[in-house]
């Protein structure tokens, strides 16, 4: 599986901060033995973000996990910036993220994040701390190889998977 990592964070991108979470998500794939073929830092910018998902989409990049601007604040457009660009949703990775999430923090429920499909590669966005990046890549790591077999048209028949 071929991931790319989105990075969206003000500081980050202006390197007031050292971005943490795209790390963790990092050695997290690197982990599980799929190949990091992009990595980039975006600032909270609606467009710049849509923009950075199409590009990443035209390479036919499988999975592309987004982390950050999920949340409530006002510069948190990243659910805004992805469904600009998906063409189908996929919302039971958010909807189990926070089912699971919920049970470490009631603060789960603030989370915005969406998944969703454009073309042959799947979006998801995920939370900023790298603490939560991990827990929620823990809850739909099973499921995400399946769904990208399924987007790149692998598989024929699920009841014999």
């Amino acid at each position: 599986m071929t991931i790319a990592i989105v990075v969206v964070s003000d500081r980050s991108y202006r390197k007031e901060r050292e971005d943490l979470s795209g790390k963790a998500i990092e050695e997290w794939a690197k982990n599980r033995g799929y190949s990091v073929v992009e990595f980039c830092i975006v600032p909270d910018e609606r467009e710049m973000i849509a923009q950075t998902l199409r590009d990443l989409c035209a390479k036919n990049i499988n999975c592309i996990l987004t982390t950050g601007g999920t949340g409530f604040a006002p510069r948190d457009v990243t659910p805004e910036a992805t469904a600009d660009v998906i063409e189908r949703y996929a919302p039971g990775f958010a909807e189990a993220m926070r089912h699971a999430s919920l049970s470490i923090t009631k603060h789960a429920m603030l989370s915005r994040a969406i998944a969703g499909i454009r073309g042959s590669s799947i979006i998801i966005n995920l939370p900023g701390s790298p603490k939560a990046v991990i827990e929620n890549l823990e809850v739909i790591q099973d499921a995400l190889p399946h769904a990208v077999r399924l987007v790149q048209g692998q598989v024929k028949d699920c009841a014999h998977e």
